[in-house]
């Protein structure tokens, strides 16, 4: 069976902003677009920035192995070595991460490679990769 592709909406204050955020910075496909929002293909997922600055804003977070991670996030796990790399990329371009690139649960079960940032719109990303993709589910 084809694994699904999610579709995700998010509220942006700036579409050029947004574009340069996800177009340029992380690399994704552009789509669709209108004067109200923009599609990017975000690692094979359709994800569509829609302009609501009235929606935009840091969330709440919750501590998780030691960091405050904001409950409100989105993202992908990517292979080790490709997460490296976009971890590599995002560092040497100078972005803020909230999280900073590490291995949360060393050593238990679920151990992962992640990271946090914020686009322009305060939409909080989380990337992860695990050695082990059956620790995806760990419990």
């Amino acid at each position: 069976m084809t694994t699904p592709v999610f579709h995700l909406a998010l509220p942006v204050d700036d579409l050029e902003k947004a574009e340069a955020f996800y177009g340029d910075l992380l690399q994704c496909e552009r789509g669709r677009r209108s004067d109200q929002w923009i599609d990017f293909n975000f690692f094979g997922h359709q994800l569509v920035t829609h302009l609501a600055p009235e929606e935009c804003g840091r969330t709440a977070t919750n501590t998780v192995d030691g960091e405050n991670v904001p409950v409100k996030h989105f993202g992908v796990v990517l292979e080790p070595a490709e997460w490296e790399k976009l971890a590599r990329r995002l560092s040497d371009a100078g972005v803020a991460f909230i999280i900073e690139p590490g291995i949360r649960f060393k050593g238990e079960p679920g151990e992962q490679g992640t990271f946090f940032l914020l686009d322009p719109a305060g939409n909080a990303l989380e990337f992860k990769c695990f050695q082990n993709m059956d620790q995806l589910f760990a419990a």
